[in-house]
């Protein structure tokens, strides 16, 4: 496991830099007996509300030296077990905005081409989001929109052709509120991002929960670490929340990383381990974490809005989750979710539909100067069914848990 200086990875508010048969469509609310969950755990949720727990990935030290953009390409070596430049044949991410809910983000050489003026929500630190408080902003965005050097060096994310939006929601110790983060999240709905990237993990106050709420209404693609062992024991918010993707980690040989939480709110899961991004102040890092794995998400979910610009949200998580690679025992399971992601599949696969109706709902045309505030009737039911919702309930949380669905499982696309 790396460490690039910490970056939180899966506890609370910040960086967790530490699949094929999942249906997507709503499922029904969990009887009474599935919303029980112990004292304890109820009051542990609502201090990380309180706290803010953040949970990023754990990072090296970040380097500079002349040969490092030479050498980073190299180094990335989830790029070619994803297929990635087979994937670039077919989308670049063209046309997506990711906003990138973070530490903020730098304007590194690989990456400030792609990088939009977002915005700073923590409390008495004003900015438009570009500046790095410690690294982990500006690795995530590299993961998900670095467009390298002219002369094929330098750090490559996986839809190269996205904006970044970057929303400073944590501090240079990786904590912040969740109610920073919720700020953040409105901002992004209503700036025009398409797909939200939150590598943090923790509590949820009522305004997050309302956030994240109104991110998937707004036909947002939602993308959350699922949080990183031992720090976290069980998968975090906004990972759990319905209509969210949550993200697990795998490591070099495919198999699943042992610093990824696991749980039945694992959706799908991509590269944690020794992963090489950009860094701030113009280096390079390397971090294992499920911070590392939503990055990637991320990126693929601007790959797939690019290429398929009238679909659903909801229809684009589908389509991640039902061409992904299956891991570990026949269908969904707590590791790996509903597998692998599958670039080059989730872009090319004939993918039947959820069995909802989304014809009235297009998706938002992000693109670079995108600056147009959200059209709200664009809302969609979200078809995602993550596993757990906190509920603020008599002055405590209360946890759901999301029913498994072993007799409703999703189309499985052949290959």
């Amino acid at each position: 496991m790396g460490s690039r200086q910490p970056l939180g990875d899966g506890a609370g508010r910040h960086p967790c830099h530490a699949a094929t048969r999942r249906r997507w469509p709503y499922r029904s609310r969990p009887s009474n007996w599935l919303r029980s969950v112990k004292v304890g755990l109820s009051l542990a949720i609502a201090a990380l509300a309180i706290s803010g727990i953040s949970s990023p990935n754990l990072h090296t030290n970040p380097q500079a030296s002349p040969d490092a953009a030479a050498r980073i390409r190299p180094d990335q070596w989830h790029l070619g077990y994803l297929k990635v430049g087979e994937a670039h044949r077919i989308s670049r991410g063209e046309g997506v905005v990711v906003a990138v809910a973070d530490t903020g983000v730098d304007p590194h050489q690989d990456l400030r081409e792609n990088l939009l003026a977002g915005t700073t929500t923590i409390s008495g630190t004003p900015g438009d989001g570009r500046k790095d408080l410690n690294s982990h902003g500006t690795s995530m965005a590299g993961l998900i929109a670095a467009h390298g050097r002219s002369d094929g060096t330098g750090a490559l994310g996986i839809a190269p052709q996205a904006k970044i939006l970057p929303i400073q929601s944590s501090g240079a110790n990786n904590a912040g509120t969740a109610d920073d983060l919720a700020l953040g999240i409105d901002f992004a709905i209503a700036h025009g991002a398409g797909v939200i990237c939150v590598s943090s993990v923790g509590g949820a106050s009522p305004e997050l929960i309302r956030a994240v709420k109104a991110a998937v209404s707004a036909n947002v693609v939602v993308v959350a670490a699922a949080g990183n062992a031992p720090k976290d024991s069980y998968v975090g918010y906004p990972a759990r929340e319905q209509g969210v993707i949550g993200v697990g980690g795998i490591n070099r040989l495919g198999d699943h990383a042992s610093v990824s939480v696991v749980g039945p709110d694992v959706d799908i899961v991509a590269p944690a381990v020794d992963i090489y991004s950009t860094s701030y102040r113009g280096k390079y890092s390397k971090g294992t974490g499920t911070s590392s794995a939503t990055a990637i998400v991320a990126g693929a979910a601007a790959l797939i809005r690019s290429k398929y610009p009238n679909l659903p949200a909801q229809e684009v998580a589908h389509r991640l989750t039902a061409t992904a690679i299956d891991k570990g025992p026949p269908g969904r399971d707590d590791q790996y979710g509903y597998g692998v992601i599958d670039l080059v599949a989730a872009l090319t696969a004939d993918v039947p539909p959820l069995g909802f109706e989304t014809s009235s709902v297009t998706a938002p045309a992000s693109t670079a100067a995108a600056n147009k505030n959200k059209d709200n009737d664009n809302s969609t039911a979200r078809g995602l069914a993550t596993l757990g919702v906190l509920l603020a309930a008599g002055g405590g949380y209360l946890a759901w848990r999301r029913r498994r669905r072993g007799d409703d499982p999703p189309p499985r696309i052949s290959r």
